[in-house]
């Protein structure tokens, strides 16, 4: 998968029937808290939120979702809210990824920009890491987890980047899209 070949665009209400979909998709809800429509409209609508839709070139025109939160906010704190795909395993994650960064620190002009992430999902959390995500703390047990075959309680990791940390990153030649 190429950079060119992945879009955000923002995400329209004809859109939501799709995204609810992805988003309650069971190879999904294990690392999500799914939200119910009218929480997505208001995302879209709301203008300290951003709510896109992921395209993945021809064949793919929803690859996934993704929200960011805090758009607005005075201490330029960004929060990437929700990332979802549903191809999994063919990079999508690391250039939706890579993008938001750019978009965070250049378009919105961020100084913070995180996230947390469930302790169970750890393919995210290698990621995040990769791509310069520093962990602030763990907010243990904080999430509940209900399914056929659990129930319990898992920690949400709470991970951040900041300005000067992806200026660096930029200048190592680390921040280019492949």
């Amino acid at each position: 998968m190429t950079a060119e070949a992945l879009r955000l665009r923002p995400t329209m209400l004809s859109d939501l029937d799709d995204v609810i979909a992805i988003e309650n998709d069971a190879r999904n809800l294990p690392f999500i808290t799914p939200w119910d429509r009218t929480q997505h409209e208001g995302a879209v609508r709301f203008p300290d939120f951003r709510h896109f839709i992921i395209e993945a070139g021809p064949g793919v025109e929803r690859a996934g979702f993704v929200i960011l939160q805090g758009c607005r906010n005075p201490h330029r704190s960004v929060e990437l809210k929700r990332i979802v795909l549903q191809p999994k395993g063919q990079g999508l994650g690391r250039l939706c990824v890579r993008q938001l960064k750019r978009m965070a620190f250049r378009d919105l002009h961020a100084h913070r920009f995180w996230l947390d992430v469930k302790g169970l999902n750890t393919r995210a959390q290698h990621l995040y890491q990769a791509e310069g995500f520093v962990e602030e703390g763990r907010l243990r047990e904080s999430v509940r987890i209900s399914s056929d075959q659990a129930d319990g309680y898992d920690s949400l990791i709470v991970m951040s980047l900041l300005d000067r940390e992806y200026q660096a990153r930029v200048a190592m030649g680390l921040e280019l899209l492949p």
